[in-house]
This record gives structure tokens, sequence and C-alpha cells, in this order.
């Protein structure tokens, strides 16, 4: 049990990758206000969730430490993300044939 506390220790991210990361999640966040801004007729809403994947993605593996975690808590958010993705094209299927 020790050898896995040592192990998972030495995963230190550094304040130059938050804040790079905080950077970015700030220009994508500008970059989703300006692309609502802008009339790309049904592609608009696709855009929009788009860039949110890839904010929430590095929220997840940065922030939330995911990337150094234990495969399991990845199959999880994978099991999530699949569940996710399910509801949402189930929402818009029904959406789209009313």
């Amino acid at each position: 049990m020790e050898e896995h506390n040592k192990e998972s220790s030495h995963h230190i991210i550094d304040y130059g990758t938050y804040v790079f990361v905080w950077l970015l999640l700030v220009g994508l966040t500008s970059l989703t206000v300006t692309i609502a801004g802008i009339n790309l007729g049904d592609y608009t809403l696709v855009v929009a969730m788009f860039i949110a994947l890839i904010k929430a993605s590095l929220v997840i593996a940065i922030f939330m430490h995911i990337k150094v975690e234990e495969p399991i808590f990845k199959v999880f958010i994978a099991i999530i993300l699949i569940t996710l993705l399910v509801i949402f094209i189930l929402t818009f299927a029904d959406y789209s044939f009313r």
C-alpha cells in the first residue's frame, strides 16, 4: 500500500500548466461567445457543443487530475461520456422529429 502512495505523490503538475490551461479555457469561452453572435444556421449549436466538449476535457484531465489517476477512473469517465452522448442523441432525435 505504501508503494501506491509513493507513486501517486510523484504526479505534480506545475503552475505554468495550470495557468496555460486556464488561459486556454478563457480563450475558448471567448470563442464560444463569439460563435453565438455569428449566424451559422444549424451548425451554431454543434460548434458550441464541440467547444464545450474541449473545455470539459481540459477540466477533467488537468484540474481533476484524471490524466494521472488509475485506469479505473478513466473507465468510469468513458461510461459517463457514453451515457451523456446517448442522452444527447435521443434528445436531439426527439426534437428533430416533432
